[in-house]
């Protein structure tokens, strides 16, 4: 194929645009701009030649139509970058109101979920392809201020790590990345503190150039950014074994084996 298709989520502003603008620039993309916000998504898409489908990440007949409409237009679809999420004021725990808790995790980890069971059988279709899914730095650490958020983008990596291991040998390539503090609009109620103290943050343009390197990284790779370092995969440590008398290094049964044994007989 002389182009590829690409699918954004969050695509009209911040890291998803910042996507689509590298993409663009790539030049031999055909891009598909989702968001639920028609205007400014309309004005991305059209700026690069794409198409705009308004899309609620936390419907998932919204993730399979937007997949659809992929097809329909340009006939096949071989990366998606599933980045839609929002931020909200959460605080202590016990104070974290249902309607918050509920629309943070909608959009932030059942919009990856739906938007994993909607590209995968279309990067099926194509022969393979890849998937990257904004986690965030909130997800390999704790965010006292916003559990909320946390616990979403732990499951993120969590989900990410757990679906790469079992797609890649169907050439589909699923990885994350996980930006520290971006100028985004995420940020946007602490800009003044940001702007006082000095600190450092990504711009979207830097987190945008780490999605295209982890789309043909390793698979279930999570990738942190931070301003001024070179990304790189997490280097996950392994987590302890069981340590009994006669049974070192023997490796659990596969999960969802009925027959743990493979079939073999004594």
């Amino acid at each position: 194929m002389s182009e590829r298709v690409a699918l954004i989520t969050g695509g009209s502003n911040g890291i998803g645009e910042a996507v689509v603008t590298a993409l663009a620039a790539r030049g031999g993309w055909h891009i598909v701009v989702a968001d639920i916000d028609e205007a400014a998504g309309t004005a991305v898409a059209e700026r690069v030649g794409g198409l705009f489908v308004r899309t609620d990440v936390a419907d998932p007949e919204a993730s399979l139509a937007v997949v659809a409409a992929a097809e329909q237009t340009y006939g096949r679809l071989d990366f998606a970058h599933l980045n839609a999420g929002i931020a909200a004021s959460e605080g202590p725990v016990d104070t974290i109101d249902l309607a918050t808790y509920r629309r943070v995790t909608a959009i932030n980890l059942d919009g990856v979920f739906f938007g994993l069971q909607a590209v995968v059988p279309a990067l099926r279709r194509a022969g393979g392809g890849s998937i990257v899914a904004t986690a965030s730095l909130a997800g390999l650490v704790p965010t006292p201020a916003t559990p909320v958020y946390s616990l979403t983008k732990h499951a993120v990596v969590g989900l990410v790590r757990s679906v790469a291991e079992s797609l890649k040998d169907e050439n589909i390539r699923v990885s994350a990345v996980a930006p520290g503090f971006a100028q985004t609009a995420i940020i946007a109620p602490m800009q003044a503190a940001f702007d006082s103290s000095g600190f450092p943050l990504l711009t979207a343009a830097e987190v945008a150039a780490v999605v295209l390197e982890a789309m043909d990284g390793p698979p279930g790779s999570v990738w942190p950014i931070q301003p001024g370092r070179d990304a790189e995969p997490y280097r996950f440590r392994g987590v302890p074994g069981p340590r009994v008398q006669g049974k070192e290094g023997l490796a659990p049964p596969r999960e969802g084996a009925s027959d743990p044994t493979g079939g073999a007989t004594a």
